[in-house]
């Protein structure tokens, strides 16, 4: 048999569809020519060939389907990153160079940058060996007078280029709003390839001191600021879309209030804003606060501040937290303009609870007494009533009256879901993680308090306040931290047992 007559049937095993024989195949190829090897490379199924490290395809001649740069521009890329952190320039000549990078950057493809993240990932890592011997010296010196001076230099023989790289990146002037950008879109693509995690981890850790709320200013955000940061608040809203410019002008008016967090790097970008409406009692419902044509309130009578909207903007600063010195600083500012205000209240919408119900449904009706079975039973016009007979009255809830026992019944349950729900000694519910975890409680249910398309899907229109009791915000965090959600008797009286 000569090599092409050898070379076809090898071929063709790649296309019987079996594994193994794909393999066997590869296996031959292998020892028989390392040329013949490629075209199978090209052949082969992508399925079959595990990914290449960085440390591989540095050292090949040829691509494989699924990499974007050749070994050759894969080098020469590395070497730009290198020149980036090179300890002879200076931090100014390593910022031009990093700007160079991040122009191509801009305009590669997303195969193309992936494999910049992944240069970026493993090429600039710790000296493994310089660490392992920092550990063991430090070991040794723990009790003894060279105990600080091994920790420095354990710590010293840890940190990778990798942070020196993106420190590098950070000094010209776009630096930080490209660093945040590339997080951005690389963070979708964390889950299908880990190779990435390391990177991730790193860009949280430095966002994490670069963006810490020491450096961030408060500022208000009205009608008469800039276009450009007004179209921004339109397009960064995440709870409750800005639908018109009136929409917008009326979130604006003089009985509300919007503040954003900025970076002095980022002066023109809110890395998360938060709308208030000064109201003279605590609101149980989202449309009269977007009823573009309704009057202001009388700001001489507010008593109430209404956090009813927080957004973050930044997809590449996730993990990074702002939203409780917002809040903070927010209701200090506040204060300080009306000092008549003297509760501060959310109106929240419940984005996890129908998922929730639609699994937890069966059980909850469950431990219902027979009595209440019974009324729920006749009102959903099949008795014992099912879950799936409940959730189908559930879900309209705009047919349901005052004394609907689908009505009580869905009250319970969300109060059930508010107020004992815990995964991993946190509320299970994504908004409530976030202001209990900030000090405040469980205050109040609101029927019908979204009616629009979206509340009714995520919550079947229901929503909640959670207050601010400023003199209580520590007793409440450490309730949630022995487990116990703190809520309102209100709230207590609707659990079903």
């Amino acid at each position: 048999m000569n090599t092409s007559e050898w070379l076809v049937r090898s071929v063709s095993r790649f296309s019987s569809g079996k594994k193994d024989e794909q393999k066997a195949a590869v296996a031959d190829i292998s020892v028989a020519h390392p040329a013949i090897k490629k075209i199978a490379d090209s052949v082969l199924p992508d399925t079959v060939q595990p990914q290449r490290s960085t440390r591989e395809r540095l050292k090949a001649t040829l691509r494989q389907k699924e990499e974007a740069l050749s070994p050759r521009v894969l080098r020469r890329t590395l070497e730009e990153l290198k020149a980036i952190v090179d300890p002879q320039v200076s931090e100014i000549e390593g910022g031009r160079r990093a700007s160079g990078v991040a122009g191509w950057y801009s305009r590669a493809s997303l195969h193309e940058r992936r494999d910049m993240w992944l240069l970026m990932s493993e090429q600039f890592v710790a000296d493994a060996q310089k660490a392992k011997l920092a550990q063991a010296q430090l070991a040794a010196a723990v009790g003894t007078p060279d105990e600080a001076v091994a920790e420095v230099r354990y710590r010293r023989a840890t940190v990778s280029p990798r942070r020196r790289l993106l420190q590098r990146f950070s000094a010209f002037p776009e630096g930080f709003r490209f660093l945040v950008d590339l997080r951005a879109d690389m963070l979708p693509h964390l889950t299908a390839d880990k190779r990435l995690q390391a990177l991730d981890v790193e860009m949280e850790y430095m966002f994490s001191t670069w963006f810490d709320v020491g450096f961030l200013d408060l500022r208000r955000i009205s009608w008469d600021s800039p276009a450009s940061l007004i179209e921004k608040l339109i397009r960064y809203e995440a709870v409750h879309d800005i639908k018109s410019w009136s929409d917008v002008k009326n979130r604006l008016d003089s009985d509300r209030r919007c503040y954003g967090f900025f970076h002095p790097r980022m002066p023109d970008e809110p890395l998360i804003f938060v709308e208030v409406a000064l109201m003279d009692e605590m609101a149980d419902s989202i449309m009269p606060l977007l009823d573009e044509s309704a009057a202001p309130a009388d700001l001489k009578k507010a008593t109430t501040a209404i956090f009813y909207s927080i957004s973050n903007t930044q997809t590449g600063l996730r993990g990074v937290s702002f939203g409780d010195s917002l809040i903070k600083r927010v209701v200090e500012t506040l204060h300080a303009e009306f000092p008549r205000l003297k509760h501060f209240a959310t109106l929240s919408p419940i984005p996890g609870f129908r998922h929730w119900l639609g699994k937890s449904a069966a059980g909850l009706i469950e431990q219902l007494d027979e009595k209440e079975l019974t009324l729920l039973g006749r009102s959903v016009g099949f008795e014992p009533p099912t879950a799936q007979h409940f959730i189908t009255a559930a879900d309209n809830p705009l047919g349901l009256n005052e004394k609907s026992p689908v009505r009580r019944m869905l009250l319970h349950c969300a109060a059930q879901y508010l107020g004992r729900m815990l995964e991993d000694g946190k509320p299970l519910d994504p908004v409530a993680r976030f202001h209990l975890g900030n000090g405040a409680r469980v205050e109040r249910l609101n029927w019908l308090g979204d009616p629009s398309p979206k509340g009714l899907k995520q919550s079947c229109g229901l929503m909640v306040n959670y207050l601010y009791d400023l003199k209580r915000l520590d007793k409440h965090r450490a309730l949630l931290a022995q487990g116990k959600i703190p809520v309102a008797g209100g709230i207590e009286d609707l659990y079903i047992s």
